[in-house]
């Protein structure tokens, strides 16, 4: 088992940094989308990334985009998934797609907070499917490895060699677990701030700043919220059945109904290029 062509499922956040990545890591990347008004913003961020690299943009050039799923899948010997976090969609996505993929594709999701035997069922050839969930990919560099319990030992070793490939550092999550590490921890503190919210404990600036200064961190939970999109943030949230992820659910929808899903819109809960939290003053 080797991989050198990578298919990317997906021209959304994460699948045009994964593509990107892994482009400028020597492998042949075709992404696909049903959209293909989304390649064009995948390209603009494609851009933007290497100018902050200070890289060449030729790199873009190489990968292939297509809406057509079997030219897409066409002698790929890695899948990576990273389509919208709604369950249904993504065993629609993976029924079809492990049908059309060749016998030797390795088929990886990356789901935030779902797991991988909610969808295996629906897989042709279990064994060869895994969770494999990358954070940034360019500033944090992370990538979590979470098999099903018929995941093959093989299927992991390579993963593990794929992620370090791609410049990240591989965390193998060996037992099952929604948000699998960091995003177990994370999901934790942004579901505590959204509480202190929606129950008007105190105001989204007072939550951040009182994390910042006792952090000595850059941003809080509602700017950390901006940077992963409220989109994505409110289809994990919805999920959850107690009441105080529901509330907070509801504020997060007021905002992707109006457009507003953080940093990569232009607004979120703050305003971008210049939030109020990178202001010499907030904190004082």
């Amino acid at each position: 088992m080797k991989i050198n062509k990578v298919c990317i499922l997906g021209a959304g956040t994460l699948g045009t940094r994964i593509a990107l990545q892994a482009a400028l890591s020597g492998f042949q990347v075709t992404v696909y989308d049903i959209n293909a008004e989304a390649f064009v913003s995948s390209k603009k961020v494609m851009s933007k990334i290497l100018r902050m690299l200070t890289l060449s943009e030729d790199v873009i050039a190489t990968i292939q985009f297509t809406t057509d799923a079997e030219e897409a899948v066409a002698d790929a010997d890695i899948i990576s998934e990273s389509v919208t976090e709604e369950l249904p969609l993504k065993r629609q996505v993976w029924a079809q797609f492990s049908a059309l993929a060749p016998a030797k594709t390795i088929f990886t999701t990356n789901t935030s907070y779902l797991l991988p035997s909610m969808l295996v069922d629906v897989v042709d050839r279990p064994s060869l499917f895994c969770a494999f969930h990358f954070h940034d990919v360019f500033t944090a560099k992370v990538v979590d490895i979470m098999p099903h319990a018929g995941t093959s030992e093989e299927v992991i070793t390579l993963l593990e060699e794929f992620g370090r490939a791609l410049r990240q550092v591989p965390v193998i999550v060996r037992k099952e677990n929604p948000g699998y590490v960091f995003n177990f921890m994370l999901m934790a503190v942004i579901g505590a701030a959204g509480k202190l919210r929606t129950k008007e404990v105190a105001s989204m600036e007072d939550i951040d700043k009182s994390w910042m200064v006792n952090f000595h961190m850059p941003m809080g939970p509602f700017g950390i919220l901006d940077s992963i999109g409220l989109d994505t943030a409110w289809h994990v949230t919805h999920n959850l059945e107690d009441a105080g992820s529901q509330a907070f659910a509801a504020l997060l929808k007021t905002y992707v109904d109006a457009g507003k899903l953080g940093e990569k819109t232009g607004e979120g809960f703050y305003k971008y290029p210049a939030p109020a939290f990178k202001e010499p003053d907030f904190l004082t």
